[in-house]
């Protein structure tokens, strides 16, 4: 049986908790790894997106992904690996800014996830709903950074308060006070009924 295949069966099946997965990669099993990465790809990678890294969000995951392999024997499993890997996307799109010098013009969009829908959409309910969307991205765009990356977390990318608060390397209640802050900040710049948690 093949690497890809007995990831694929490993993975679908359940028996390999992210925890086990850790502990088998950190014997060297790269299949154990190779199920960590085919889990949690996408969330990374929309993690990268709507933290700002626009076209660049690709190099961003990869680099995690190689970072976090290097680093298993620094994971404490405290957190799980989910938020401990997307920390690392968050500092490595930080680097991502640093390295580019500057901050205007990065393109910060939502990833679309799920697969396809057996019903086709409304295409006005769709139009709207993209439209809503892109006020919303638009209105982000415009919050400090540290605003941003906390609504991302928490409503975005639907990690908990003690995930965002791994992911972006503060405590739990600096993230219930961020999130008020950004959210009353949000609620400012959209009409009513347009703010994530309103």
């Amino acid at each position: 049986m093949s690497v890809l295949m007995e990831v694929a069966r490993l993975d679908e099946s359940g028996e390999l908790t992210d925890a086990v997965a850790v502990s088998r990669a950190r014997a060297g099993d790269l299949a154990a790894y190779e199920v960590l990465v085919a889990r949690y790809t996408v969330p990374a990678h929309r993690a990268a997106v709507l933290l700002g890294a626009g076209d660049d969000a690709d190099d961003v995951v990869q680099e995690a992904l190689v970072k976090a392999y290097r680093q298993l024997s620094r994971y404490r499993g405290e957190s799980g690996f989910r938020p401990w890997l997307l920390a690392i996307v968050a500092n490595e799109t930080r680097n991502l800014h640093r390295s580019r010098k500057r901050r205007e013009g990065l393109v910060l969009r939502a990833a679309t996830g799920g697969g396809p829908e057996a019903d086709v959409p409304d295409p006005a309910y769709e139009a709207i709903a993209h439209e809503r969307r892109a006020q919303l991205v638009e209105q982000l765009r415009r919050l400090a950074d540290r605003d941003r990356d906390v609504l991302v977390c928490r409503f975005l990318l639907d990690l908990s308060e003690q995930e965002t608060a791994a992911a972006l390397g503060v405590a739990k209640g600096t993230v219930k006070s961020r999130t008020a802050r950004a959210l009353a900040r949000l609620r400012e710049l959209l009409p009513v009924g347009e703010v994530p948690g309103a």
